[in-house]
């Protein structure tokens, strides 16, 4: 399998070595932001919920809470993993040091300005949350072109369409653009998010298990990778042009059986003793579920679509992002790729979180709040959980002395 689906150090020493390890990779402050957002955030929003809080945003409150959980939490991820990846797969340091710190504080700034984004002058929240993409694709573009790496060219793609999304939101709450932009384009944003899971799960999953567990039969089908991904990109540019919404979400769930059937032999009964393992594999099996519930939603109306939202994303972004982030740390700080303690629990908290916000509201309605109270706080005990345990290792120097 080639480098640039594992991202586990190898780059040569950089001429100007960060004195500060918390600068040292990408990973280090945006894992700990993405994990601390991911702690404060969801309770600030149940509060917004129970009318004890308000943003002073110029979005509504359920367009702030996507913006936030995409652009805020879910970016600082992927910035994370694809300013560290890149420098492995080009040979080419992406960020360290102080422009790295410059970065991870224009995404600090953003955080706060869309917070406060009505007690500022009109257009600087947006102006400032907005500068934070195109940085990030020029820290990676600029190296992944310098050395051709084609095959990785389509995170361009993505991150472009992840700004152009992100304009459309706040266009559309500074009045700019017709009323329900946000709706719209807050949904392709998610479209995206699910299609880099899709994409990097395919990539690394099976290679995954199959080099931990030493399983036979572990392999990949790339026919059925392919289909998912334009299936899924095809599912992007519905949700952002078709004004029907229920021709996409139909196309959905086709492509969640196209994405549980290419995994069939990615060796999930394997990883069931292993904890960094059974993380991935359930939370892609979130992603399916989710996808599926897209299409039972188009079919049942009294189904709310809320569910497959969440089921996307606190079962599969979060439950992904929760297990690649303890993961890529342990690689990168040079560790072995073995469960810390304490992590199990956070592992079966996401995972918890996923079944109180999807399942919960469809046995108990009448519990419905609680069940987001308990969703809530299982979700933030699983990151604080990250917080505590990968603390020491994300600001302190690898410990076989490399770079990074």
């Amino acid at each position: 399998m080639s480098r640039s689906l594992a991202p586990h150090g190898g780059l040569r020493e950089s001429a100007q070595r960060p004195h500060l390890a918390f600068a040292a990779k990408a990973f280090r402050p945006f894992f700990a932001l993405a994990a601390l957002y991911a702690v404060l955030i969801i309770p600030l929003w149940l509060a917004v919920l129970a009318e004890q809080a308000k943003p002073t945003t110029y979005l509504d409150p359920m367009s702030w809470h996507a913006h936030e959980m995409i652009f805020g939490f879910s970016v600082a991820v992927i910035a994370g993993f694809l300013l560290t990846a890149v420098g492995n797969w080009t040979q080419r340091e992406t960020l360290v040091g102080a422009p790295l710190l410059g970065l991870a504080g224009l995404w600090v700034i953003g955080r706060v300005a869309m917070l406060l984004g009505s007690s500022l002058p009109r257009g600087v929240p947006a102006a400032v949350d907005l500068a934070f993409l195109p940085a990030l694709l020029v820290s990676i573009g600029r190296p992944l072109v310098a050395t051709k790496n084609r095959r990785n060219f389509v995170l361009l793609g993505v991150l472009t369409v992840l700004f152009l999304a992100n304009g459309a939101m706040h266009l559309d709450g500074l009045g700019m653009l017709p009323a329900g932009s946000a709706h719209r384009a807050r949904a392709v944003a998610l479209d995206v998010v699910v299609l880099v899971v899709l994409v990097i799960s395919g990539r690394v999953f099976p290679m995954f298990t199959r080099n931990t567990t030493g399983a036979a039969g572990i392999k990949s089908h790339p026919s059925l990778d392919v289909a998912t991904v334009i299936g899924m990109a095809v599912v992007t540019v519905a949700d952002a042009v078709v004004t029907d919404w229920r021709a996409p979400n139909l196309l959905a769930g086709v492509v969640g059986l196209l994405a549980a059937a290419r995994a069939i032999h990615w060796g999930a009964w394997h990883s069931r003793r292993e904890p960094m393992l059974w993380i991935l594999h359930t939370g892609y099996a979130w992603v399916v579920i989710g996808l599926v519930l897209r299409a039972v939603a188009a079919l049942v109306p009294a189904l709310p679509s809320s569910l497959a939202t969440h089921a996307l994303t606190i079962g599969g972004v979060g439950s992904l992002t929760l297990g690649m982030m303890a993961r890529v740390s342990l690689g990168h700080t040079g560790r072995a790729l073995a469960t810390l303690p304490g992590m199990r629990w956070a592992f079966l908290a996401i995972l918890c979180a996923a079944i109180a916000r999807v399942v919960l509201p469809l046995i108990a309605p009448a519990h419905y709040f609680s069940s987001l109270l308990l969703a809530g706080a299982l979700w933030s005990f699983a990151f604080a959980t990250f917080l505590v345990v990968y603390a020491p290792l994300l600001t302190r120097p690898r410990i076989d002395g490399k770079p990074g």
